[in-house]
């Protein structure tokens, strides 16, 4: 059975319609496995050492108090990027062949995932560190199995509560706060966590507990896949009490109004929209990299125009990259109606714009690190509106990748989002401010690389409506492809 499985696999990749794409991005993901297995070989080599050299005491008390960080982080990677096996279980409900059959293959995919067998590359040569430098057999090896089964346990969290939002990011959000306490010195959560981490090692045979809650967790993630095997039961789509949202404020701006009650309704009710702006408020924190001298190859006073356009553009890359797949359900409707391109195109980015500004007044903060850090985020706000907003509509004709808006697969992006259109596209977006801002700072002084940067944008929001003419141009000349994209089942 396991062989007819793999055989249903193969088929699906070769005969899917998008099959050279996919070729190219399994490459792609081949190559970017490889580098973070390469980076995590290399972390566990050297880890063990740096630790000593710094003086930061015992490294492996000192790995042991952040283990729980780092399975935090790897729950919160799992979450937004794992593939649950659910949508591998539905077509196979019309054959037959017994349901344990099917959820035991299903489940076992999960469990020789990358997001588990990857952390070796960094645990088992840190293990082996340890034993080199003398430390307890015994120990070592209970404090490697112990890890590696809470590495496991994650995989099956991920299972069981990938479709609670409200249980993940309550975890998410105490964590971080956690984390921020301990960063000002406030709380210090590793003076509880690091003793059990210590205990794997001082008493291996407590490796035994992780593997029990394995145990438990993975039977308990079986029978509930088991017993919701039903396409009219568990895996049916959710159903909810209706609720009205009139929004009659809006109505004051006629078609464009309703154009953004439906963008704003789409958001409120959508778990993938959700976690689009739940991403671009992740990306109001990603400046921390760059204005506090804590990567030093970030130093270069360009990276800090690059930062500001993403601390300002977080919805605008997450959400706006993806217009008009976020209508793709009902698009074909829409076209069948008297709709004015224009219209449609001007709620997009009536949105964007509104978000922009609000990741921008969030992201004051920075004024803490200097004027200077906070100006970069003000720049790049301008430039994403006045530049960044078109291109983005404008490589959105160009993505014609449905989206299921009750799944968060694929929330990072899509393989059919990746183009050679898209990613020239990309380079203006990315590149043209930094080439900009460089042209002012080494030519004249700071100052002028800022003023040149947000008279770009400036320069962009006043041939605003040339813009749309042309945007719009385009998404009528994509219309029969985008409506024949829908369609077609990848």
């Amino acid at each position: 059975m396991l062989k007819h499985f793999l055989s249903l696999e193969w088929k699906s990749f070769f005969r899917s319609a998008s099959f050279k794409t996919n070729l190219g991005i399994k490459i792609l993901m081949v190559f970017g496995a490889l580098y973070f297995m390469a980076v995590f070989l290399g972390l566990g080599i050297s880890a063990f050492y740096i630790i000593k050299e710094g003086g930061w005491g015992d490294p492996l008390e000192v790995v042991n108090q952040f283990l729980i960080y780092y399975f935090v982080g790897d729950l919160y990677f799992r979450y937004m990027l794992q593939k649950m096996p659910i949508t591998n279980i539905k077509p196979l409900l019309y054959l037959p062949i017994k349901k344990n059959q099917v959820v035991g293959y299903s489940m076992g995919k999960t469990v020789v995932s990358f997001f588990n067998w990857s952390h070796a590359f960094f645990f088992l040569p840190f293990s082996i560190v340890l034993l080199i430098e003398g430390y307890a057999p015994l120990g070592v090896i209970g404090w490697l199995l112990g890890t590696m089964a809470l590495i496991y346990c994650n995989n099956f969290i991920n299972v069981l509560v990938n479709n609670k939002d409200q249980i993940f990011y309550a975890l998410l959000a105490m964590v971080t706060i956690l984390g921020v306490c301990q960063y000002f010195g406030l709380f210090n959560i590793t003076q509880f966590t690091a003793p059990i981490f210590n205990t794997l090692y001082k008493l291996p045979w407590t490796a035994f507990l992780p593997w029990a809650i394995l145990i438990v967790l993975a039977i308990w993630s079986f029978t509930y896949f088991r017993r919701n095997m039903f396409l009219d039961a568990g895996l049916a789509g959710k159903k909810s009490v209706a609720k009205t949202e009139d929004y009659t404020w809006l109505n004051r701006f006629g078609n464009l109004g309703t154009f953004l009650k439906n963008d704003i309704k789409l958001i409120k009710r959508n778990k993938r929209s959700r976690t689009s702006v739940i991403m671009s408020f992740f990306f109001i924190f990603y400046g921390l990299l760059f204005f506090t001298g804590s990567v030093e190859a970030y130093d270069s006073p360009i990276w800090k125009i690059f930062a500001g356009i993403f601390i300002s553009g977080g919805f605008l890359f997450s959400f706006g990259q993806f217009v008009p797949s976020w209508d793709s359900s009902y698009y074909p409707l829409m076209m069948s109606q008297n709709i004015q391109y224009k219209e449609y195109l001007s709620s997009k980015w009536y949105l964007m714009v509104i978000a922009t500004i609000i990741s921008t007044v969030l992201a004051s903060f920075y004024i803490f690190f200097g004027w200077d850090a906070y100006l970069a985020v003000l720049v790049g706000a301008i430039y994403n509106i006045g530049v960044n907003s078109y291109l983005v509509l404008w490589g959105g004709a160009y993505i014609k990748t449905p989206i299921d808006l009750a799944s968060n697969k694929k929330a990072f992006g899509d393989k059919q989002a990746f183009n050679s259109k898209t990613l020239l596209l990309t380079l203006p977006k990315l590149i043209l401010p930094l080439g900009i801002y460089a042209l002012g700072h080494y030519l004249i002084n700071p100052t002028a690389g800022y003023i040149f940067v947000a008279m770009a944008g400036v320069l962009g929001f006043t041939f605003k409506n040339k813009a749309f003419v042309m945007i719009e141009h385009i998404y009528k000349k994509e219309k029969y492809k985008t409506l024949a994209a829908y369609k077609e089942k990848a």
